[in-house]
């Protein structure tokens, strides 16, 4: 006789969990890779907007977003300490939207630049999505959502250059801010539907006013005499008072933070040497990979013309198709080093990761005249920009408490911030060492793009020699997650 299958009651209940778990993931991931995809866009549609507007510093284009962002950091993320990270990252979201809104509609170049600047407060949603991964999902799911979000800069790598060349043949600039608004509100709406409230949050406190406009100021100051330095002269009057006044702000705030009852950065959290020793090498590291885009789009993008370019001459859609293997391998390091970070030392994963982008540019400073170059380059190089870009946030989580975790991303963020910029300029100011102005622009030969790959190899190397400073922690399955299921 034939007994009736019964239906476990947790199987309906464990469906109903991992349904909404994806779809926490597919709203964070919307939020992280928006940061990147605006970014990309505004690099593709720059050009139009100072032909439109007439301008000849259109650098402000994308440097004002970034000094925003830059700057409203400390606070945001001091904010979602101390009211909710859900909640702050809706305000970030929503000022953003504001922004974008206002740069759509600009009919001025000045107000386009107000636009871009308040929307550069969406960039802290990278490390409050981080942060929020920590509290909300069960343990077995951190290290595969934060893997999942960092392989997202995959997707973008992918599919940016397509759209944002659709977008700029068939509506201009025009469509492509207007992308930025839909985009904006979009990632709102996932957050707002789909993102639950974090449990994690200071029991109480206040906002540290003078410490963040200290912190923000001086980092500010830093990126912007950088981002100048190649116009002002390195050696200027100018550029040497800009560094010297960001250096002092920044030691000021030290000395404030040390008096005050409750700091924007606590200090004992970043003297614990596990804590500055991962913010240090993931930093360099990490910022290194995220400057290496300034050298290869100008390699395969600028014309060749001799004796004056040696880029490759590569049109929007055929760099999107060289490129495609390499955004996959970004994904696939990513989404596997999520997998590992519960069964392997993560220490050893981001020195594994940096390795592999140095062999991959280190190859490509000789191998980088045809597609297949670029693609053995970029195969290699990719899946190790995958493993660093995943075990970043991991190595967080495994240093700092749940109540330290987003002023811990809040930090790693503006160091990565500042090496990505430096490293940027420096080489721009390697490249233009061998090559040439041609119609007031410059272009850059052979050499310059070798020098400007070597810049990179140098950085990552430093960056994977750093771990060795770092102490051995507990591994991503041992710590403390918000959900212990």
């Amino acid at each position: 006789m034939s007994h009736p299958q019964t239906t476990s009651p947790q199987t309906p209940e464990r469906s109903r969990s991992t349904a909404r778990n994806a779809f926490i993931v597919v709203a964070l991931v919307w939020a992280v890779q928006l940061v990147s995809l605006v970014a990309a866009l505004s690099g593709i549609a720059q050009a139009s907007v100072a032909i439109h507007f007439r301008t000849t510093q259109i650098a402000w284009f994308t440097l004002m977003t970034l000094l925003a962002g830059t700057f409203f950091l400390p606070f945001v993320v001091k904010g979602a300490a101390l009211y909710g990270k859900k909640r702050a990252l809706l305000v970030a979201t929503g000022l953003g939207l504001l922004g974008d809104l206002v740069a759509a509609v600009a009919t001025d170049y000045h107000v386009l630049l107000i636009g871009r600047g308040l929307a550069g407060v969406y960039a802290a949603a990278t490390p409050l999505a981080y942060a929020i991964t920590r509290d909300v999902f069960p343990r077995h799911w951190v290290g595969l959502a934060s893997g999942i979000l960092a392989g997202g800069v995959g997707l973008v790598a992918f599919g940016g250059p397509f759209l944002s060349g659709w977008l700029l043949d068939s509506y201009g600039f025009r469509g492509v801010l207007w992308f930025m608004v839909a985009s904006t509100a979009l990632s709102f709406v996932l957050v707002a539907v789909f993102v639950p409230t974090s449990p994690v949050r200071e029991a109480d406190g206040r906002m540290d006013w003078i410490g963040g406009l200290l912190l923000g100021g001086g980092v500010t100051l830093l990126i912007y005499a950088v981002g100048q330095g190649s116009d002002w002269g390195w050696t200027s009057g100018q550029f040497i008072a800009y560094v010297v006044g960001a250096l002092v702000t920044l030691v000021v705030f030290v000395l404030v933070e040390r008096r005050v009852a409750e700091p924007l950065f606590p200090l004992t959290m970043t003297r614990r040497r596990q804590v500055w020793s991962v913010l240090l090498a993931t930093s360099v590291a990490a910022g290194s990979l995220s400057a290496v885009g300034v050298v290869i789009q100008l390699l395969v993008l600028m014309p060749k013309i001799p004796h004056i370019s040696d880029g490759l001459g590569w049109s929007g859609e055929h760099n999107a198709i060289v490129t495609s293997p390499i955004s996959a391998m970004i994904i696939v390091g990513a989404v596997g080093t999520g997998v590992l970070a519960r069964r392997v030392d993560a220490r050893y994963l981001l020195a594994g990761g940096a390795a592999l982008t140095v062999l991959g540019y280190g190859l490509g400073t000789h191998l980088h005249h045809t597609a297949a170059q670029i693609i053995g380059m970029g195969v290699i190089a990719g899946f190790g920009t995958g493993v660093v870009a995943a075990v970043v946030p991991i190595m967080i989580i495994e240093v700092v408490t749940p109540e330290e975790q987003a002023l811990a991303n809040g930090a790693q963020s503006l160091a990565q911030g500042v090496a990505q910029i430096v490293v940027s300029q420096v080489a721009f100011v390697v490249m233009s060492q061998h090559g040439a102005v041609l119609k007031g622009t410059q272009f850059y030969l052979d050499k310059g793009f070798s020098n400007g790959l070597w810049l990179v190899v140098g950085c990552c190397t430093v960056g994977a020699l750093l771990v060795a400073l770092i102490p051995k922690s507990e591994r991503l399955d041992q710590v403390e997650v918000g959900q212990a299921a």
